[in-house]
């Protein structure tokens, strides 16, 4: 196997830090970047390299890839992981807050591709993964901005693929379901905090409720069969477009493209614990 140069945005936890562990382990380097780099130095006895990075500000993204690319030479391979779920009816998130979801969550992965594909190119080889979501093909109540950045990322990858193949780069989207990680409690605190009163209140608790339920959260899959479809795209020579894995990420998948979207809505609704 070919050691390959990897850099992994929102390292420090989670699907990031499960899949520098992964791939460091398979005998690639890498660098595992996140804004603070005191949460990644737990990371260094298994020779992984902490990089810090704010994937919303130009000059620090800039800066990452230089000094991968000064240091190793190349960069074969990007996780764009660094994300996170903010929720809220549509009417109640202020446009700052779903700018700034967009920001990281769409633009912060978009600006990294830009960066990284004039030394994929000239290389004539190199992969970016893109980790969307089950999020990204299906809908629920209070995610509206979440989903649109996820749905957007989709559709940029899927062009992006179509740009990049002729340089013999590879593009692979990652569609996790439920993932036992700090997202769910994040997600359900800014739902709280965004439309827990008021004319969504109903809703809201709802989801809330079920986004930080025990029960959630002792069904959700584990970080590491992310890590692993991750390093299994990582590692082909000719990876599939698309990986879905995790709790309820491919039957919820197969369901919204087989079944009209009313009848789809009345399965969200039902499983989230809305009655309206």
């Amino acid at each position: 196997m070919t050691t390959k140069i990897v850099l992994v945005t929102g390292g420090s936890s989670g699907i990031g830090e499960a899949t520098a562990r992964t791939l460091a382990a398979r005998g690639h380097t890498v660098y595992a970047a996140a804004r603070r780099t005191d949460r990644l130095e737990k990371l260094t006895d298994d020779g992984i390299r902490p990089l810090a990075m704010d994937v919303t500000d130009d000059a620090s993204a800039r800066g990452g890839v230089e000094k991968i690319v000064e240091e190793a030479g190349r960069i074969d391979v990007l996780v764009n992981n660094a994300g996170y779920g903010s929720y809220g009816a549509v009417e109640d998130v202020p446009l700052d807050e779903a700018r700034y979801q967009f920001e990281v969550n769409v633009f912060g992965a978009a600006r990294l591709a830009q960066l990284v594909l004039p030394h994929m190119r000239r290389q004539r080889s190199g992969t970016i993964v893109n980790i969307t979501s089950m999020g990204g093909k299906i809908h629920t109540p209070m995610g509206g901005w979440y989903h649109g950045t996820k749905f957007a990322l989709e559709g940029l990858s899927d062009c992006l693929r179509l740009e990049t193949a002729p340089f013999g780069i590879d593009v692979v989207v990652i569609e996790p379901g439920a993932i036992a990680t700090e997202w769910g409690g994040i997600a359900a605190d800014h739902l709280r905090e965004r439309s827990g009163d008021g004319a969504y209140s109903a809703q809201a608790r709802a989801v809330a409720d079920m986004l930080s339920s025990e029960s959630n959260r002792s069904r959700n899959s584990s970080p590491q069969v992310v890590a692993d479809a991750i390093a299994k795209a990582v590692d082909a020579r000719r990876p599939r477009t698309r990986y879905a894995m995790g709790f309820g990420a491919k039957p919820l998948i197969a369901l919204k493209w087989l079944l009209p979207d009313r009848a789809f809505d009345a399965i969200v609704k039902r499983a989230v614990g809305v009655r309206s």
